[in-house]
């Protein structure tokens, strides 16, 4: 893989061994607001991941629609929950982050108590769907920057890493807390998840505002993030962190979308639930554990590991063994565990703007990834069913794992050649 440029500026590599939980004494020291979104980052997820997972369910099984119109509903709301970041940066440009926090919980909340009347109108359920995506939109990169607002740069790495962390952990619990009630109580939960919301939303209300960007008090970390201009919302993307974000999402969600309809029939529902628990057990552990070792990685290094072991996985995963679907899934999530963390904070590192919207950028090429990957997974994996060997679509997708990380770059490269790439 071709290294890319290193702009100046960024922070250098130094020597890393592993970081074990010494790393995690960094948490001892944050602030009240950033130890409430921590939490947050926990109880946001458990609550939204206790109805979504649940919605071609009650879409289609509930309400009557077909499986097509189900697929397009699912496919646009995810589209705009990814790709609206780059909304919701802009209002938290606007409006500033605490209160674009603020706005999209009250939308969240609204979307989640609108899922009761939804239960007996598939056009409330919609609506309801649509506007808790919106809120995941604006809320995101919001969060994310507040939680680094004014943050020196080597505590970011475990700050990110440590709410990633949580928001996964709050991703596996919450379809395991809601399964028993989704379809014998749902008016129950759904009136639950939305309490739930609106108390997080009280919470939020009572955060300080951030602080301006100009503090001469702050001469260390003003020297680090300078005072930062609104200008347009692409102004300043940092092309490589964007194009790998993308690819990288494009990749891991096959692995995101079809492992279950591969898995289940070679092994037993046990053995999936089984899987997925210890995958979200490694991402939550390790991530924080890893992440200054791949805060301080170069970033041509961190891409050949991070893609090198989602090749691996994929081609495990072909073999169809209980044991190879175990081994494979746990190389992805090194992979995953690697680049998402890094395409972030490098993305941090190469632009000149404000972390909200660099987030909102990064939240974009996850949106376009993970549409892509929709679009043609679907034909790619019905095909390999067809042909008999389901494997071959594993194969397939470790082929792009290996192969169109260095045509990107060598791409990007020829059209923007020199010194200047992707400052």
């Amino acid at each position: 893989m071709t290294p890319p440029a290193e702009p100046p500026g960024r922070l250098r590599s130094r020597p890393a061994g592993f970081i074990g939980p010494k790393s995690l004494k960094g948490l001892t020291g944050l602030s009240g607001p950033q130890y409430f979104l921590l939490a947050g980052s926990f109880l946001i997820p458990l609550g939204s991941f206790a109805v979504l997972p649940f919605m071609s369910v009650l879409l289609h099984e509930q309400l009557g629609m077909g499986l097509g119109a189900v697929g397009v509903v699912l496919a646009v709301a995810s589209f705009v929950q990814f790709a609206g970041g780059v909304v919701g940066a802009v209002v938290a440009e606007r409006i500033g982050l605490q209160r674009t926090m603020l706005l999209a919980l009250l939308i969240r909340t609204a979307g989640f108590a609108g899922f009761v009347p939804g239960l007996r109108h598939s056009a409330a359920a919609v609506t309801a769907l649509f506007l808790v995506s919106c809120g995941a939109a604006l809320y995101l990169p919001a969060n994310k920057a507040y939680l680094v607002h004014r943050v020196a740069d080597e505590r970011r790495p475990l700050l990110l890493s440590a709410s990633g962390s949580a928001l996964n952990a709050g991703i596996a619990l919450g379809p395991l807390a809601a399964a028993p009630f989704v379809l014998r109580a749902s008016a129950g939960l759904f009136t639950a998840v939305a309490v739930l919301f609106a108390a997080i939303t009280v919470g939020h209300a009572l955060l300080p505002v951030e602080a301006p960007d100009h503090n001469p008090e702050e001469e260390g970390v003003e020297a680090q993030h300078p005072p930062r201009h609104r200008e347009k919302p692409f102004a300043g993307l940092p092309v490589l962190p964007f194009a790998v974000t993308v690819l990288s999402v494009y990749v891991f969600m096959f692995f995101q979308h079809y492992l279950a309809v591969y898995a289940v029939p070679r092994t037993s529902t046990e053995f999936y639930g089984l899987l997925l628990a210890l995958y979200a057990v490694l991402l939550v552990v390790a991530q924080p554990l890893l992440s200054d070792r791949i805060a301080r990685m170069p970033y041509p290094r961190a891409l050949r590991l991070g893609f090198a072991a989602l090749a691996a996985g994929m081609a495990t995963l072909a073999l169809g063994h209980p044991a190879a679907l175990l081994a494979g899934a746990l190389l992805i999530c090194l992979g995953e565990i690697v680049l998402f963390l890094k395409n972030d904070l490098e993305a941090l590192a190469r632009s000149p703007r404000a972390p909200a919207v660099v987030f909102g950028h990064q939240r974009l090429a996850a949106g376009i990834g993970a549409f892509a990957s929709g679009i043609a997974g679907g034909e790619g994996y019905g095909l390999a069913e067809r042909s008999g060997y389901p494997g071959l679509f594993w194969a397939a997708v470790a082929v792009q794992c290996a192969l169109l990380p260095p045509l990107l770059i060598r791409t990007l490269h020829r059209l923007r050649p020199g010194p200047t790439t992707d400052h």
